[in-house]
């Protein structure tokens, strides 16, 4: 069953990293998009996960069997990333990626909840299921970047072949039906309302805050990388950017051990930290002498994503209450990346256009500064506002003795 499932999540990212990775490449090389129009494009994924939540609550919880939602939703995905391949103008192109993205990132939360329903200690057990997750963003991004395709459809047709793959996988996985069949659908079900009192604690809602904010600039890395990379000539950028993932990996490994000696707090801020340095990086290498500066730029993602993201979803479930554990993290996850990367999307896509050139190509020195500078008053907010309130409860009773 470990094995079935973790194919599942190979294939669930796989499709997603083989066409969001590049498509802002495609986009603007090809299709010569402005950058505002190109971050709206990657901000489509983001309204999708601000929507999910009601697909989710309805449709897998209520009245269909996971795997029948999952094979349609992805079918569905597979004939709408066909469409948007062949589409040439923005307005087209954004209405068919629109509509695969509100297919798309509801199957996140839905193969997350079925492997799940079939492991007998998710705690345990899901993390080694999850991992191959990552190992099939890898594995595309691979591929893609070896195949030289990165600034033209390809990707969006690979990524609905895999669409097509996952389906039929699905109807391999085991039933699993909805556990609330004869209940009534009510909005607070979707929406994570209830955990809103939990923001009335100091700590927690300058967390809430700092999770939205640091996804502003966070989106002009996933947007606009790609494209940067390419553009200033690195060659198989996409497949150096999985050094990215690889990364995650090892750093996830060192979390217990950071935790052990930062805490909370100096773990969230380190995440925080990462994405400034990371953007100065950007801003100032080059595929000469300070190529290492670009590459390092890269290798950071896993301390940006994991010492930020993995330890607030562990930070909040350590101080909400049992009952509110789930629905707080709902509501993170729909600050993050529904409306954080939606509003990142847009920014950032207003912030390379201003850097755009007569001759269509971009300062990118400016762009990344800005990025960077965005996230350093995040960073700054953060560190002043924010209080562990176990780890300051621990130095007390430290120093009483």
């Amino acid at each position: 069953m470990k094995w079935r499932l973790s194919v599942m999540m190979l294939f669930e990212f796989a499709i997603w990293g083989a066409w969001y990775v590049t498509v802002g490449t495609w986009l603007s090389k090809t299709l010569h998009f402005t950058g505002t129009e190109i971050g709206a494009v990657a901000g489509t994924t983001a309204i999708g996960a601000i929507i999910s939540p009601l697909f989710v609550g309805l449709l897998a919880d209520r009245l269909f069997d996971t795997r029948r939602v999952l094979t349609l939703l992805h079918l569905l995905g597979a004939v709408l990333l066909v469409v948007a391949a062949q589409q040439t103008s923005f307005a087209l192109v954004y209405a068919a990626l629109l509509a695969y993205s509100l297919c798309y990132m509801p199957t996140l939360a839905l193969t997350a909840s079925l492997a799940m329903r079939h492991i007998r200690n998710p705690q345990e057990e899901f993390g080694a299921i999850r991992v191959f997750g990552t190992i099939g963003w890898i594995l595309v991004g691979l591929a893609v970047g070896a195949w030289g395709v990165e600034a033209t459809a390809s990707p969006l047709l690979l990524a609905a072949g895999l669409s097509v793959l996952m389906a039929g996988y699905c109807f391999t996985l085991p039933p699993t039906p909805p556990l609330a069949r004869n209940t009534r659908f009510e909005l607070r079900h979707a929406l994570p309302l209830e955990s809103l009192h939990l923001l009335r604690d100091r700590s927690m809602a300058v967390f809430a805050l700092a999770s939205f904010l640091i996804c502003i600039p966070l989106q002009f890395y996933y947007a606009f990388t790609n494209l940067f990379l390419n553009e200033i000539g690195v060659v198989n950028a996409a497949g150096k950017m999985t050094g990215g993932q690889m990364s995650e990996l090892f750093c996830m490994l060192l979390i217990p051990w950071f935790f052990r000696r930062l805490g909370v707090k100096y773990m969230l801020a380190l995440g925080m930290l990462s994405w400034v340095v990371r953007y100065a990086l950007f801003a100032f290498g080059d595929t000469g002498q300070m190529m290492w500066m670009l590459w390092v730029g890269i290798i950071l993602h896993g301390i940006c994503f994991d010492f930020f993201f993995v330890v607030g979803q562990i930070y909040i479930d350590r101080e909400a209450p049992p009952a509110l554990r789930a629905a707080t993290q709902g509501l993170i996850t729909f600050l993050t990346y529904g409306l954080g990367m939606f509003v990142g999307s847009w920014l950032s896509g207003m912030v390379v256009q201003s850097y755009t050139r007569a001759d269509t190509t971009h300062d990118w020195h400016g762009i990344w500064i800005v990025a960077g500078a965005f996230a350093a008053a995040v960073f700054v907010l953060f560190v002043l506002m924010f209080k562990d309130r176990r780890a300051t409860a621990t130095a007390a009773v430290a120093d009483a003795h």
